[in-house]
């Protein structure tokens, strides 16, 4: 049974110093996330709320419903100088839920309104409802979003996120985006060795076809309780290559199931993480990704006026 509650906190920005993300800040309209991502690094946070990272992460969905309002008074901050925000860093921003609280949709009208540049991370279909929205501000500011697609097998999706749309309907809400004219991406993340890695070829030639400009992939992090969930998900949903997909993680990060360590989180070392590079490379060289020279960047950031309530005046109260 879902459960849902609601965070009063009174900031909306999540800043990240970390070199191994390409975003500085990014906004968590929820907390959880009903996809079940084995996988997901996020886990832990639910610890904070003294939840458990398996079950509850998907089960227990927090609500930030103040946070177009928050977004705003931020952005009218001095300090606040028009930095590109990402939706989002521990969540699905488009997770069913934002059908019912459109939280996502508020938030980017406030960044329509301040011309804020946006990124947009997703598996949802829900994205394609904010076409028009994320198109205008392609258009005013900048704008792109990346449909996160790592399996071309549904079969396997389905064992290690359960709660996703199909990967057919992704790559659909893809070419949908693009034709309404926002730039569109595909996040192959995580790189599962010896899960999906093969799949790389295939997930870059399809996403060219939807329309994708611009590709990115990292590999699996399994940070505190995260590995525990993972590899018990993993021995019961894929008990025969269970035990080869754990070799070649660890394989990619020395020995390790992760590393924790700045600047290495997403980056793997040994010779099949530099196998998996190299085809990476080669397709995305082939299939033109990342090519595009992108034009020097003029600040787009601007405040609108505030409105303020007009007084009525009547000459007769002055006779």
């Amino acid at each position: 049974k879902l459960e849902v509650y609601e965070d009063r906190s009174k900031s909306i920005l999540s800043r990240n110093d970390s070199p191994d993300l390409g975003f500085r800040w990014s906004v968590n309209p929820y907390r959880g996330c009903f996809h079940a991502c084995s996988y997901c690094y996020a886990r832990p946070t639910h610890e904070y709320f003294g939840w458990g990272a398996g079950t509850d992460f998907e089960r227990r969905i927090v609500i930030k419903r103040a946070a177009p309002k928050l977004l705003e008074r931020a952005f009218h901050a001095p300090s606040w100088k028009g930095e590109r925000v990402v939706f989002s860093g521990v969540t699905d921003c488009y997770q069913p839920l934002e059908a019912a609280y459109r939280l996502t949709r508020g938030c980017l009208e406030v960044c329509l309104r301040f011309r804020n540049p946006v990124s947009v991370i997703t598996k949802s279909l829900l994205v394609r409802r904010d076409a028009d929205l994320l198109a205008a501000l392609a258009k005013e500011a900048e704008a792109g979003v990346a449909l996160s697609i790592a399996f071309i097998d549904e079969n396997v999706a389905r064992k290690v996120e359960p709660g996703t749309p199909t990967i057919r309907r992704r790559f659909e809400t893809m070419r949908i985006l693009a034709d309404a004219g926002v730039p569109v991406g595909i996040g192959v993340a995580p790189i599962i060795p010896g899960l999906n890695d093969a799949d790389i070829p295939a997930l870059l030639k399809e996403a060219k076809r939807c329309g994708a400009r611009f590709a990115f992939h990292t590999l699996l992090r399994l940070p505190g309780s995260v590995r525990a969930v993972f590899l018990h998900r993993l021995k019961e949903d894929l008990p025969l290559r269970a035990a080869r997909i754990e070799h070649r993680i660890r394989e990619t990060r020395g020995g390790r199931l992760t590393d924790s360590r700045f600047g290495h989180r997403h980056q793997g070392q040994g010779a099949y993480w530099q196998a998996i590079e190299q085809i990476w490379e080669l397709w995305t060289r082939r299939l033109g990704f990342n090519e595009e020279e992108e034009p020097e960047r003029v600040s787009t950031f601007r405040r609108p006026p505030v409105e303020r309530p007009q007084l009525e005046f009547s000459w007769e109260s002055w006779r």
